[in-house]
C-alpha cells in the first residue's frame, strides 16, 4: 500500500536530496504556479502543488540524470505512476522523453521556465519584487535573447501551444501565482 502522498512528505523528500537554497526557491515557485492553474483549471490544487514541489527532485544530487533517475526515486518511495509520469514530463525533449500528455503536465512543462525568466527579470527591477512585475516588462526581456540565456524560450512558446493559451496570458497567470509566495521566494522586494 502506498503511503499517504502529501505536502509534508513532498516536501521533506525534497530536502533530504537538495540542499541549494535557490532551487529549493524555484520549488517553492513551480508549486505555488501549479496551484494557481490548478485553481484556475478548477482541478486538485493538492496534487499540482505537490509534483510543482517535487519537478526537481533529482536535479542537485543527479544532474546527468535529471527526470529519470527521479522515477527511481519516486517508484521506491511508494509513489503513484501519474505523480512520477507528470514530474518526468517536464523536462520532455530536454533531458527526458516523457511526453506531457494531461493538462497538468503541460503547465508544468510550461511553466517551469517561465517561473525563471520571471525571477530574473523582478531581480532587475529597482523594486526588487514580483509584485509590481508586469507581462509587458517580461515580454520586454523575453526579446532579449542574452537576458537570462539559460531558460528555454522555445519550451514556453510550444507548452502555451499545448495549453492553447496565449502567452501573455501564461505569463500574467504564472506571476499572479509567484506573487502568492513573493517573500517564501525572496522576490518580496523593497516596494
Amino acid at each position: 500500500m502506498p503511503k499517504e502522498i502529501n505536502r509534508e512528505v513532498a516536501l521533506a523528500l525534497f530536502k533530504e536530496y537538495n540542499q541549494d537554497e535557490s532551487l529549493f526557491r524555484h520549488a517553492l515557485s513551480v508549486e505555488a504556479v501549479m496551484r494557481h492553474f490548478a485553481v484556475l483549471f478548477g482541478e486538485d490544487e493538492e496534487k499540482w502543488g505537490i509534483i510543482g514541489l517535487i519537478h526537481d527532485l533529482d536535479y542537485e544530487r543527479y544532474p546527468d540524470q535529471h527526470c529519470v533517475k527521479v522515477k527511481e526515486i519516486l517508484t521506491n518511495e511508494g509513489w503513484p505512476e501519474d505523480y512520477i509520469h507528470a514530474v518526468q514530463s517536464h523536462g520532455w525533449g530536454l533531458c527526458s522523453d516523457v511526453e506531457p500528455v494531461e493538462r497538468m503536465e503541460n503547465v508544468l512543462y510550461t511553466i517551469d521556465e517561465l517561473t525563471g525568466l520571471i525571477t530574473a527579470a523582478a531581480l532587475v527591477r529597482p523594486s526588487k519584487s514580483v509584485l509590481d512585475l508586469e507581462v509587458k516588462s517580461v515580454k520586454k526581456k523575453w526579446k532579449d535573447k542574452a537576458f537570462a540565456a539559460g531558460v528555454n524560450r522555445e519550451v514556453i512558446i510550444k507548452g502555451a501551444e499545448r495549453l492553447g493559451m496565449p502567452l501573455e496570458e501564461i505569463i500574467k497567470e504564472t506571476i499572479a501565482g509567484m506573487r502568492k509566495v513573493a517573500a517564501e521566494i525572496g522576490l518580496e522586494g523593497n516596494l
